[in-house]
Parts: structure tokens; C-alpha cells; sequence
């Protein structure tokens, strides 16, 4: 009897402890609601991946996953389109029947039977199965991450709190291969964004192949050397040269839309514009001659904003952008534009006189707003930092405030849309500790709990003008971040936060995420991502 008593005794323990580590589980960022119940689904040989060939880009979805699993199980997966019985030992990814999911929403429910995400739209799907991967519990043995095919019974409801969900690269400061970019898009899926903005174009090199204007990489994308640290006077001897071809951002922009990444490029102007001058100097206000930049900050030469052929220019190589990227936005810069070349500039100053124009401020409102109604004659809209507002705010144009809150809280009670990036909270050149323990920065201080705690919603718009903000994102510039170890370092685990920041709901609790990062960050080191060290 005794025997039998303390035998029921191991049993029930045994399912406490078995109730209690399905509980441990650690996803960034949160989801919206969580339920959970006793029991694992095993991954096993024998499983089937099953979609719905109705939703369309599903098949995409289906392959990925397959992909994952393979690469984490080594488990290499049948995939079928779906059947009209729900097989056992199974992963199904199934259409929402009743309509009641947004276009980026799913339900995720693992039973010891199968596996069931079901989503409106393949990018709900991509969202579960996200999801699902982060439910694979990791340990580290040995210094290797190692998964366990064991997916907790669980019941996961989900959806985004924002539309943009971003991360910038610039790649002009210092230039990155296309397998680096790739691997960043990855880390922005892994966490579910969806914007990736490109900024292709700088004072220091342009990026991007223009079949018209060959000269913007020929001479454009070289510098002949590198300021060293913060020495303004002290140069590395090093030339600096990369731009992507036309069928590279064709490869990359498709491998983001087989993420459900929408990818923003960045083509500057009518400042930080050196290194196009350079290749074509007719198109600045004294003609030149130009250099690409080998230092870094803001430059008095700009596009010449009188001359009619500069706007032929910019339309003949957005002409091109906007055949390469088929996402809404292009984004314009619009910002740091000194205004000493124009107020100088006979053209610039008759064009001010023709226009009616008051000053520069409000020549550089025509240049936008002339460069936006192209644009939207090509069913695209613009979008640039908040300096766009001066002068005038084009009658379309999207705004990513980056000087503080004040840009989008002017901007939506104008009825524009916006996109949040203070450099108060999202900038990641910033510092993230003690600088003198950390490799060499632009500057700031944005540290995790900054980050985590950030709200894009100004406490001060209504609740009509809070639609008007669409997200927000973070920017890493590249000026003192030359390689991919340190600008993942930099990048990483900052944006883990940002992501629950534009997912999760408000309420979020920073204990708790650190709770989960712990876990999160061997998902990370498996996938060879470099990050700074927390400590917790």
C-alpha cells in the first residue's frame, strides 16, 4: 500500500513538473493571448507539412517552415497541399473560414494530435510559423544550441499592434555583401517586421547599379579612403567601394517577399547627394568639381534645385527604383539640406522669384513636392524625415519623425501619416552602456529598457490623429559600424525589444521580456547572429 501510495505520488509529480514546463515559454515578441494545456506534439520523420493551396503565397509559408525544421531537426518533411481529413501528426497551415482574422493575425493550436495555424492570409500563416519555431525549446551543450522536436500544447492567439513594423541599414557609410543583407532580413523575420528601409544613397557612396546614369556607381560608389575614428584630420589609406547590380536587388527584394518583408529604398535628396555629384556635377549649383566624401556629417553641395535638368535626373533614376521595388514608399530623405548653395545660386534664386517663393525653406518644399507628384503619377507614395515638413509639407507625403516626437505630432494633426524613429529611442549607432566598455559609437545613450519601454503613440494626439501613426522602426547609420559582428552587436538585442514595442499590446512588462530574452538569445547564437551580452 505504501509502495502504491508513493508510486501515485512520483506519477502526480511527474505531471505537475510536465504541466509546469509547458508553461516555460518564450516567444518575442509576445503574443496577444496565450493558452495552455498538458501534452507535446513530437516532430518526427513521419510528419507532414499541409497547406491550403487556396491562400495564395501559402506554398510559401509551407516551404519555409520546411526549410527551418529541416535545419534545426535535421527532419526533412513531406509537404502536401491540404486534404479533407485533418491527418494525425501533422502541421497544417489552414485558411480562416470565418473571417474573423486580420490580414496579419493568426491562431496557432499545438495538440498532441497535430499542429494547426490558421490565418486570413499567408502572412499570418508566416507570423504563426514564427511562432511555432520559437515553441522548439533550445539548450546549449558544449557550446552548441541544440532544439528539441517537442512543441508544448498550446492554444496562441495573435496579432500586430502596428502596420509598420521597421529596420533601416545604411549601407553607404560602409558597404554590406548581399548575403549580409539576407541575413539581416532574416533576424527582421524572425520577429516578425515587415519594413525594411534601404538607405541606398549618401555624401559617402552610392549603392544601387542605374542602367541610364552608369557613372553613379562607376565613380559614385569608390572613395579613395576613410576617416579614422572620430580624427576628422586622420585617414585609413583604405579605398571603400560596393554597390548592389539591378539583378542583386531583384534576388534580395524577392527573398524579403518570400518573408512578407516590404522593402523601402532610400535615394537622398536634395542633400547628402556628394557622391551623385561627383559622377554628374552638372546637376549640382557650381558645377564642380566633387568628391565622394571621405569624412562624415553634412556637406553644403546639394541638387541643384533651379536647374529643370536636375529633376530629370532624379525622375530618370526613380524611374528605375520604382521598376526594382514593388512596395507603396520610396523614400526621399529630405533631410540635413544646407541651404548656403542656393541662397548663392542664380538659378536656384530665380526659380525661388518665378515660384513666388518666400525663402529656401520653401524652395526645398517645391523640390519635395515636385519629386512627390512624379511619384504618385507612378502610384507610389513619398515618404521622408521630418525636415520635409519646412517650408510646407507635400499634400500626400508620409513623415518619419526622427528628430524627437515633435515632426509626427505636427504631421498627424496635418492628416499625414507617420512613421515614429526618434533618435531619442531608435537609433542603434547610439551607445547601449558605459562607453568606455563598448566598441566605438556615433554617440547617445539608448540602452534595452529605453528601447523596450518606448511608445510611439504621443500622449499628446486624440484618438483620431493617433491613427495617423502607422509604427515605428530603428535606425543603424554605418559611419562607425564597419563590420557585420559590429553592427549586429549593435543591432542586437535592441531590436528583440523594438519588436514587442510595434507587436505586443501596450502593457508590457520589461522583468518579463528579460525573462524570455535569456531563452531567446540561443535562438540567436544558433543562427550565428553576434549580440551584446545582458547582464540580468
Amino acid at each position: 500500500m505504501q509502495k502504491l501510495i508513493f508510486f501515485s505520488l512520483f506519477i502526480f509529480l511527474l505531471s505537475c513538473k510536465k504541466e509546469t514546463q509547458n508553461q516555460e515559454i518564450f516567444i518575442i515578441p509576445k503574443p496577444v493571448k496565450i493558452e495552455y494545456a498538458q501534452g507535446d506534439f513530437t516532430i518526427n520523420k513521419n510528419t507532414t507539412i499541409i497547406y491550403d493551396k487556396n491562400i495564395e503565397n501559402l506554398d510559401k509559408v509551407a516551404k519555409y517552415l520546411h526549410a527551418e525544421i529541416l535545419k534545426n531537426l535535421n527532419l526533412d518533411l513531406k509537404i502536401n497541399i491540404s486534404e479533407k481529413k485533418q491527418k494525425r501528426n501533422s502541421i497544417l497551415l489552414i485558411p480562416d473560414t470565418t473571417r474573423s482574422l486580420g490580414n496579419e493575425s493568426y491562431n496557432l493550436r499545438v495538440t498532441k494530435k497535430n499542429i494547426k495555424i490558421t490565418s486570413f492570409a499567408a502572412n499570418g500563416s508566416f507570423y504563426g510559423v514564427q511562432t511555432l519555431l520559437q515553441l522548439l525549446n533550445t539548450n546549449e551543450i558544449n557550446g552548441k544550441i541544440n532544439y528539441e522536436n517537442l512543441v508544448p500544447c498550446v492554444k496562441i492567439f495573435d496579432k500586430p499592434r502596428f502596420q509598420w513594423r521597421g529596420m533601416h541599414l545604411d549601407v553607404c557609410r560602409h558597404f554590406y555583401d548581399v548575403d549580409f543583407v539576407k541575413k539581416y532580413i532574416d533576424l527582421l523575420a524572425l520577429h516578425k517586421m515587415n519594413t525594411f528601409h534601404w538607405h541606398l544613397t549618401e555624401d559617402q557612396g552610392w549603392r544601387i547599379e542605374i542602367k541610364k546614369y552608369p557613372r553613379l556607381t562607376e565613380t559614385g560608389a569608390f572613395r579613395p579612403e576613410t576617416m579614422v575614428g572620430k580624427n576628422w584630420d586622420e585617414f585609413d589609406s583604405t579605398p571603400h567601394f560596393g554597390f548592389y547590380t539591378q539583378e542583386e536587388i531583384k534576388e534580395i527584394v524577392q527573398y524579403a517577399a518570400d518573408r512578407f518583408i516590404t522593402i523601402v529604398p532610400e535615394i537622398e535628396m536634395p542633400g547628402h547627394s556628394l557622391a551623385a555629384l561627383t559622377a554628374y556635377p552638372e546637376f549640382g549649383c557650381t558645377g564642380g568639381p566633387y568628391e565622394v566624401a571621405k569624412t562624415w556629417g553634412v556637406f553644403d553641395d546639394v541638387y541643384c534645385a533651379g536647374n529643370d535638368s536636375t529633376f530629370k535626373f532624379l525622375e530618370d533614376i526613380l524611374s528605375e527604383i520604382i521598376e526594382l521595388f514593388p512596395g507603396k514608399y520610396i523614400h526621399i530623405g529630405g533631410d540635413e539640406c544646407p541651404k548656403t548653395r542656393w541662397e548663392k545660386c542664380p538659378k536656384c534664386q530665380k526659380r525661388m522669384k518665378n515660384e513666388g517663393l518666400k525663402n529656401e525653406f520653401e524652395l526645398q518644399s517645391y523640390f519635395i513636392q515636385r519629386i512627390e507628384k512624379y511619384l504618385v503619377a507612378n502610384n507610389k507614395k513619398l515618404i521622408g524625415w521630418d525636415e520635409i515638413l519646412e517650408g510646407g509639407l507635400a499634400p500626400e507625403a508620409t513623415v518619419m519623425s526622427w528628430r524627437g516626437k515633435e515632426g509626427g505630432i505636427q504631421s498627424a494633426r496635418m492628416g499625414h501619416d507617420v512613421v515614429m524613429s526618434p533618435n531619442s529611442h531608435c537609433y542603434f549607432d547610439h551607445y547601449q552602456a558605459d562607453p568606455k566598455n563598448e566598441p566605438l559609437a556615433i554617440g547617445g545613450f539608448t540602452d534595452l529598457s529605453k528601447v523596450y519601454n518606448y511608445e510611439p503613440v504621443p500622449d499628446e494626439l486624440d484618438e483620431q490623429e493617433s491613427k495617423h501613426i502607422l509604427g515605428a522602426q530603428a535606425n543603424i547609420w554605418t559611419e562607425y559600424i564597419s563590420t557585420p559582428e559590429h553592427l549586429e552587436y549593435m543591432v542586437l538585442p535592441r531590436m528583440c525589444a523594438l519588436s514587442e514595442v510595434v507587436w505586443s499590446d501596450k502593457q508590457k512588462d520589461f522583468n518579463d521580456f528579460k525573462t524570455r530574452l535569456k531563452r531567446h538569445v540561443l535562438r540567436l547564437k544558433a543562427k550565428e547572429y553576434n549580440y551584446r551580452n545582458m547582464d540580468f
